[in-house]
């Protein structure tokens, strides 16, 4: 198996790390003062060619694949949760389902726009009552004459207002669990369609979190991405997803290891520094190797998928481990700091509250698990008996 990266792959990083550096001080005073992210940043990300460079070359993507996206997104999420989940949005979340099922005239109205940096592309998924038991969701769409008629609720959903459209998981027949569920495009401009207030998060400031709220929303039929039955599509997507996922899992501890390393070498106690102390040597090597572990497993399933879609099984192992290694090697990292890492001048402490966030985001890993041992037992375990 050959770990080397090419040239290209090595600027890649290489300029996509310098953006995360340089955009470091900004980020810090969006999270300060609880600011979403903006057409700035947008636009920032198009410049480089980052946004949509997943997507297919004929819509203004630069048909890369995923290894490659994995690449930027490890480096902008060390520092920068904002162009993280832009980049994420744009890369690996709802538009690639429009790039792999939508129809010529969907691919052409929200491909290039997202290319461009002009727009982003928010998923509808969660309800009230349906989270991990997804294919209970009872957000319904009629169809009358041309257009689908909304009636439901969304919850935490990311960039709501950011965004100017919303991939949303309907029920589109009376049909019992996935059989009936499909996938529609809804523009936030859409008759019948609002926002819920801005829910108060313990992280991901940069990201507000709202509910979509659809009573009686008209939106036209052409905007129907998989029609009822296409539940499983939709999740060969959101395997992609999980990839995504997991890869800002893995910038949030490379970057923690990071600022480790560099506070152990300059924080001094009883005459010097202390990474001569065993036991900081002993934390740094742990890191260390989760790190490296969830970097393996991700590369992994993103080589593996090229541009297509990753293995379940692939995607949910590096997923599961990525997002739990976030959360240790941030709480190693913040004992390592100290009293500093409790502090909101140090970074430890934002990449310690959004670490918990993307483990439940796209699947928690006890989810992920119940995948995992479906795969390898070549069954299906049915939750609701």
């Amino acid at each position: 198996m050959d770990f080397g990266l090419s040239e290209e792959q090595t600027m890649i990083i290489s300029v996509a790390r310098q953006l995360a550096d340089d955009f470091e001080e900004e980020e810090k005073r969006l999270e300060e003062e609880g600011l979403e992210q903006s057409d700035s940043l947008k636009k920032k990300l198009a410049q480089l060619n980052f946004t949509g460079m997943t997507l297919s070359s004929e819509y203004g993507g630069q048909g890369y694949g995923n290894l490659e996206a994995v690449l930027v997104l490890e480096q902008l999420a060390r520092k920068c949760p904002s162009l993280a989940g832009i980049f994420h949005e744009t890369n690996f979340g709802p538009v690639r389902q429009i790039d792999f099922w939508g129809s010529d005239y969907l691919k052409g109205k929200y491909i290039p726009p997202v290319c461009n940096g002009d727009t982003l592309i928010s998923i509808g998924m969660t309800e009230p009552e349906a989270g991990s038991a997804l294919t209970d969701l009872k957000t319904k769409a009629e169809l009358r004459g041309d257009y689908y008629i909304l009636n439901g609720q969304k919850r935490f959903v990311s960039a709501v207002g950011v965004s100017d459209s919303y991939m949303v998981f309907v029920r589109l027949t009376e049909e019992r669990g996935a059989r009936g569920i499909g996938t529609i495009i809804v523009d936030k401009d859409t008759t019948g369609f609002k926002f819920g207030r801005r829910e108060r998060m313990m992280g991901h400031n940069t990201m507000a979190q709202r509910d979509l709220i659809f009573e009686d929303a008209f939106v036209p039929k052409g905007n129907l991405v998989l029609e009822a039955g296409g539940f499983a599509k939709a999740m060969l997507c959101f395997d992609v997803e999980r990839v995504g996922n997991g890869t800002i899992s893995l910038g949030i501890g490379q970057g923690a290891l990071e600022s480790s390393i560099e506070y152990s070498q300059q924080r001094y106690q009883f005459g010097k520094p202390i990474c001569e102390f065993q036991a900081v040597q002993f934390m740094l090597a742990d890191m260390t190797m989760m790190v490296e572990a969830a970097r393996l497993l991700l590369y992994k399933a993103a080589s593996n998928s090229g541009k297509g879609f990753p293995s379940r099984l692939e995607s949910s192992v590096a997923k599961c481990y990525s997002n739990e290694m976030a959360k240790k090697v941030t709480d190693l990292a913040l004992e390592l700091f100290g009293g500093y890492g409790y502090s909101k001048d140090y970074p430890i402490e934002i990449l310690l509250r959004d670490s918990r966030g993307w483990a439940i985001a796209a699947g928690t890993p006890q989810m992920q698990r119940i995948g995992i041992a479906s795969d390898l037992l070549k069954r299906r375990f049915d939750q609701r008996r």
